[in-house]
């Protein structure tokens, strides 16, 4: 975002906590197909390319999904920042790492920012400010645009395989309780693994990491873990006057699984063509940003919706339901009728969603299972 309106000819000042852009990130840093053909990426942060994965059902049964095209790629989630950074830089954007923002006030005419950087205040006045803070910094809630009301945690770390070559993902309530755990192979003797948790995720993630060490999967139980929140619903508004919400710290992610880097990139792009408008016209009020939000929404509330109401069914299901819908999934060939569809991506899971909970054999499945709130999407 920082690059589009740099290179719009617009002075933009990146203040950024870190204290290098490549700094390691809690990331899977999975991106879809649809990603790398909406965006350009540099192919030396692609660590590898993934076409299966391989679901294990609580009892250990394994459904592989596979389709011969590349449907997603594994990057290295630092050095994908430093090539996003250093490409705003060229267009002339600011960085002022080292920095974190400590309160943002809106004035009639500007944005008055403070920040610390190295033990100094900075102050800094602009025409408007965009927050892209990621989970939990809480300045849009100091702003008045909400807070973030349903989030999880992610637990991840790098370990070394042993012959793992295809993404592996766990479900069970032992493992991974109302979500779900991963082994993504980054090189040959590589990968991340992680999962997702309301509570406990790093006793729950070096619980997974010593079961994967007793099936031979990893050489070592013993890693640095990382931590980040994810939030799984958006703020109640993510604009205001001279201000927007971008990314994470606006709830642009996806319910299902987590990933934010494609949602948050598609809504960048959003805010900074509306920014660009704008700041032509001279019309930063709430009303004159309201665009913003509107065609975000257009472009992803239908998908957000769909995708919580699934995040939420899961969450309510135990593991002898979550046997039985595998099972009834696996027996009636309905994953490859899933993956056959070409309609049906990596990036947008609503479609499937529907498709699935509207097979006759799994709704038949489902009968019996009590939903966590009525039937139709909110």
């Amino acid at each position: 975002m920082a690059y589009k309106l740099a290179e719009a000819g617009y002075g933009a000042v990146v203040l950024e906590q870190k204290r290098t852009l490549g700094e390691p990130v809690c990331c899977t840093g999975i991106i879809g197909q649809d990603y790398v053909s909406s965006f350009a990426i540099d192919d030396s942060v692609i660590l590898r390319q993934a076409n299966s994965a391989r679901l294990f059902s609580p009892s250990g049964r394994c459904l592989r999904l596979w389709r011969e095209e590349t449907q997603a790629y594994i990057i290295d989630r630092a050095a994908f920042n430093v090539a996003m950074g250093s490409q705003a830089q060229e267009a002339g954007a600011e960085y002022v790492l080292n920095s974190l923002v400590g309160n943002i006030e809106v004035g009639d005419d500007k944005v008055s920012v403070e920040a610390t950087h190295q033990e100094e205040r900075l102050n800094f006045e602009a025409r408007v400010v965009v927050i892209a803070t990621g989970f939990g910094s809480g300045l849009a809630q100091k702003l008045g645009l909400g807070r973030v009301s349903d989030f999880v945690i992610g637990a991840q770390a790098e370990v070394e395989t042993i012959g793992v070559d295809e993404i592996e993902v766990y479900l069970g309530q032992e493992i991974a309780p109302g979500f779900f755990a991963w082994l993504v192979p980054t090189s040959p003797q590589t990968a991340r693994v992680g999962l997702l948790s309301r509570q406990s995720p790093g006793l729950y993630l070096k619980k997974l990491m010593a079961s994967l060490l007793a099936q031979g999967k990893i050489v070592s139980a013993e890693a640095e873990l990382s931590y980040g929140g994810i939030p799984l619903k958006p703020p109640a508004r993510t604009h205001s006057e001279r201000l927007v919400v971008v990314g994470t710290a606006a709830g642009q992610v996806k319910p299902t699984t987590g990933g934010g880097i494609y949602y948050g990139l598609l809504c960048a792009d959003i805010a900074a063509n509306n920014l660009h408008r704008a700041l032509e016209s001279d019309d930063l009020s709430a009303k004159g940003l309201a665009s913003y939000e509107r065609e975000w929404k257009r472009k992803l509330g239908w998908e957000l919706k769909i995708s919580y109401w699934a995040r939420k069914f899961y969450e309510r299901l135990s593991d002898r339901q979550i046997e039985q819908l595998f099972n009834t999934i696996k027996s009636n060939g309905i994953d490859k009728a899933l993956l056959e569809a070409k309609d049906i991506s990596f990036d947008w899971h609503g479609e499937a969603i529907l498709r699935l909970m509207a097979h006759r054999t799994v709704a038949k499945a489902i009968q019996v299972i009590k939903f966590p709130f009525r039937s139709g999407v909110d």
